[in-house]
């Protein structure tokens, strides 16, 4: 499609919409896009914001999707410090907290997600912090230092990355997970207990089973988290990462279909037609696996881009893809690919104790299901295909090192 009388609106300028409205333009889209954002500064990267922005190993220019004047010799009218805080599905406009009105032809909803946040006592008090945008890293990264005290109430995989940083950074650091194991939802045991040995080692202290009672501080600042059992855990920050909450709440306003998430088809379409939902908001069908869920990830992000901006253009939908996530803590890498659903037996490929290995999910047929790489980017990359193929394997031939990725993925 390249009526240059046809508008795009895009709801959201973070690494989803950003990246939509590039790939419309790079598809030849000849109409009008708007990218409206709520923060200062146009779209960015947001994984090194727990890793290389809180070391001080980035910049905002290397953070950034592409430069400032790439929106304006690519005619999109990017609006930052500004939100969209209602739709008119039937008048085809979007209300916009300036008091401004526009008028789509196609809305994309890139609205990503918010901190959950748990109701304490003390959350808040100056030095409760939590990790979503560049602001709060700026925030964490000011918290740190040698001599600092960092406490991570959760250990989910930003927990685990700001408290590598943390240490890098010759700040003390105590992760505090209610659950059993640190990456309970995320993770199979064998990974947890991995990461938790490693994390120790680095000087990291783990609580595990620790409730959270309460957040304590002084002339209204933090001075601890007090746990359930008494206890309290001295410091002078505190990061809440318990996970994430979709901003569906104006999709929901507008009568589109939602359901922990907005409810999206493969051309990442909502229940309205002339409206689109990519990234951290939605939830999407994961045709591998016959189910739907939420992802956040940037693949997904760019994924779910990619499928607006065909559908928009009129473009057949890509392929669907395998989902994969990473995460950096210290030198060791971590790539996942694919999502363990039906998995019954897990296989280790390598050796865990050198801190080089892969754990394959397979399910009872030999269907590979997930791969969890630690350190072998050859084995995510193979697993990847393999997930991709829908192949089968054995553990034997999984474990025999003599038998190379490309073999098991050909």
């Amino acid at each position: 499609m390249s009526d240059t009388t046809t508008s795009v609106v895009i709801a959201g300028a973070g690494h989803a919409g950003g990246s939509a409205a590039a790939m419309l333009r790079q598809l030849g889209f000849a109409g009008a896009i708007t990218l409206v954002g709520d923060e200062p500064i146009p779209p960015y990267e947001r994984p090194p914001l727990s890793k290389a922005w809180l070391k001080g190993e980035a910049s905002a220019e290397s953070l950034a999707l592409r430069p400032m004047e790439f929106y304006t010799t690519a005619n999109i009218d990017l609006r930052l410090n500004t939100r969209v805080t209602g739709i008119d599905p039937a008048a085809k406009t979007v209300s916009l907290g300036s008091g401004e009105t526009l008028s789509y032809d196609f809305l994309i909803l890139a609205l990503g997600a918010r901190a959950r946040r748990i109701p304490l006592p003390g959350l808040d008090l100056d030095g409760v912090l939590e990790l979503r945008t560049a602001a709060d890293a700026d925030k964490l990264k000011a918290a740190l230092g040698p001599g600092k005290r960092l406490a991570v109430v959760g250990g989910g995989y930003i927990g685990l990355e700001a408290a590598a940083s943390a240490r890098g950074l010759g700040a003390e650091a105590t992760i505090i997970e209610r659950e059993s194991r640190v990456l309970a939802r995320v993770a199979c045991q064998q990974l947890s207990d991995f990461f938790e040995r490693f994390h120790r080692a680095q000087g990291v202290t783990i609580e595990v089973s620790a409730g959270v009672a309460a957040l304590e501080g002084v002339g209204g600042k933090v001075t601890g988290v007090r746990l359930s059992d008494g206890r309290v855990i001295p410091c002078d920050a505190a990061l809440i990462g318990v996970g994430a909450v979709p901003n569906d709440e104006i999709a929901q306003a507008a009568g589109l279909a939602c359901d922990g998430g907005i409810v999206v088809d493969l051309s990442a379409r909502t229940s309205d037609p002339a409206i689109f939902a990519i990234g951290d908001c939605t939830k999407r069908p994961l045709p591998l696996y016959g189910r739907t869920m939420r992802l956040e990830s940037v693949p997904n992000a760019l994924e779910q881009a990619k499928q607006a901006a065909a559908a928009i253009y009129g473009r057949p939908p890509p392929p669907p893809e395998v989902p994969w996530f990473w995460s950096d803590q210290y030198d060791v890498r971590l790539q996942i690919a694919g999502i363990p659903f039906d998995a019954t037996e897990i296989v280790v490929r390598g050796d865990i104790a050198a801190g080089k290995f892969a754990l394959f999910h397979l399910a009872e047929d030999g269907l590979v299901r997930a791969v969890e790489a630690v350190n072998a980017s050859t084995e995510f990359m193979g697993g990847r295909r393999i997930i991709q193929r829908g192949k089968r394997l054995t553990a034997d031939r999984i474990r025999d090192m003599a038998v190379t990725m490309q073999e098991l993925a050909s």
